[in-house]
């Protein structure tokens, strides 16, 4: 027990301490203090509640740290300005438990400001503000969890990725809604695991997040276990969106595979041209010849009719050279109206004669009504030859190809099927065909670029493909795409 003159000079120094020291009842009463709001006496404050007569709050402050210490009967320590970046502005609480036969009777609370409390406490308050500053001012997401999935650290970048706010996560968030699927639980896993940088790490870690909206969203993650004591008690992932990286990467390889395509029509080009003219050259003589022939001799009925085959044929090379010609024409995305019937019947005579469509039967519905489109010829002309090719080599040189053409949407849009009686595609498969370099061909035989190059052609010219399959009873393509706009109202051009 404290001496008369003990307990005099003891309340004297309270009163001196320049900052407020209260005692408070388990109920927030105030036993005792040393100071008092402006407009009161020290002794108008005893009895009365503490949050009411310095806060004017109904109940306890959310961080106080008599609510702290009443739950651990551990001393506790709060501030009163979590947000404050001016360390002179911040003002603590110390709350200690005092016990009376095992039992906390009261509690004693004190206030001190940091530059009081000394330089450890300064720079640890510099540390932590420094801390969230560069959490906050991180470009990636940086998501931090318990053990128990509850979501600790949400920052800005994370609102702007999954649509969240930070309310909403901070309050009834759990880090397994974040993940699509079963995909938080294998995190864990691997997180523990020496394959992806080492146990309690991972390093550029490919994952999907679900944002607000349900959109997965690819996130490159890196993430890490947190130990206190060598005991987890929580992880913290910096989530780097996939998003625009992987859009610049497929416009990239886009970009790659019209430039293959323009380098092989080019070089097909070239090819043509230098063929055309040296048949066209001798093509020229027979017809001039035979046509001599028939002018300057008399010959027998039979004869003359064999010469006039001989000019048909002739004739037909010529013509098979001027379609190779035009199908290789050099035009760079030169845009016009076109007839895609004509388009098709054309490349129909530069393949149904070859090997491959002796046994098969073509048939043809095109529309005779069709409307123009405004297209890139020459990758039109691509389109249809790797579709007929690709539908005749399915089929292994024998079965049927159908060819159809419809207006659709009152002229506005144009139809274009083409389907085979060949094997189908397998349902595994048939989601993956427009995909670049994916081919079901042995090696040698294919590159997989065909119908990914088909896909983008049909893209660019503001189109859409589709392919529906059934497993031996054959393979529909089926493109849709803009008719040419004019003003007839017909659908056609004048």
């Amino acid at each position: 027990m404290l001496s008369e003159s003990e307990q005099h000079y003891f309340l004297k120094a309270a009163k001196a301490f320049g900052l407020r020291m209260i005692v408070i009842s388990p109920d927030f009463k105030i036993l005792a203090s040393n100071s008092s709001p402006a407009g009161m006496q020290i002794g108008d404050t005893i009895g009365k509640l503490c949050h009411e007569v310095f806060y004017e709050r109904p109940s306890p402050c959310l961080n106080c740290a008599v609510v702290e210490a009443a739950a651990t009967h551990k001393p506790a320590l709060c501030t009163n300005d979590d947000e404050s970046e001016d360390l002179g502005k911040i003002t603590c609480f110390y709350a200690y438990p005092i016990f009376a036969n095992g039992e906390v009777e009261a509690f004693a609370s004190m206030e001190f400001n940091l530059p009081i409390h000394g330089g450890i406490e300064n720079r640890l308050q510099r540390t932590n503000i420094m801390l969230r500053n560069l959490i906050e001012s991180s470009v990636d997401a940086v998501i931090a969890a318990d053990r128990k999935g509850n979501i600790l650290v949400f920052n800005d970048a994370a609102t702007k990725i999954t649509g969240y706010s930070r309310n909403e996560v901070l309050e009834t968030g759990d880090i397994r809604d974040i993940y699509t699927d079963d995909q938080a639980y294998k995190v864990m896993q691997d997180l523990r695991s020496d394959e992806h940088g080492g146990p309690g790490k991972l390093k550029s870690y490919r994952v999907d997040v679900m944002g607000k909206d349900g959109q997965k969203i690819p996130i490159s993650l890196n993430a890490s276990i947190v130990y206190e004591d060598e005991r987890e008690v929580a992880t913290i992932g910096f989530f780097h969106d996939l998003r625009e990286e992987l859009k610049m990467e497929a416009e990239l390889k886009n970009t790659q595979l019209e430039l293959l395509q323009s380098e092989k029509m080019a070089s097909l080009g070239k090819l043509s041209a230098g063929v055309a003219h040296q048949l066209n050259n001798p093509l020229g003589g027979i017809t001039l010849y035979t046509n001599l022939v028939l002018e300057d001799y008399e010959l027998e009925e039979e004869a003359r009719e064999d010469l006039h085959r001989v000019i048909r044929d002739a004739e037909r090379c010529r013509d098979t050279v001027k379609e190779l010609l035009e199908f290789t024409r050099q035009t760079r995305h030169f845009m016009k109206p076109n007839d895609l019937n004509q388009a098709i019947t054309r490349t129909l005579f530069l393949l149904e004669r070859q090997p491959l469509f002796h046994n098969i039967a073509i048939k043809k519905d095109l529309s005779e009504t069709l409307p123009l489109v405004t297209c890139d010829l020459q990758q039109m002309n691509h389109v249809i030859m790797n579709l007929i090719l690709n539908a005749a080599q399915a089929m292994d040189g024998r079965g049927a190809l159908s060819l159809k053409t419809a207006a659709k949407e009152a002229g506005k849009r144009i139809l274009f099927e083409i389907s085979d009686t060949g094997p189908g595609i397998p349902p595994d498969i048939l989601p993956r065909i427009f995909e670049p370099y994916f081919t079901t061909k042995k090696e040698g035989q294919g590159t997989g670029l065909g119908l990914s190059l088909v896909y983008r052609i049909i893209e660019n010219h503001n189109g859409h493909i589709l392919a529906k399959s059934t497993p031996g009873e054959g393979t529909t393509f089926t493109i849709e795409m803009p008719a040419t706009i004019n003003f007839s109202g017909d659908g056609n051009d004048d």
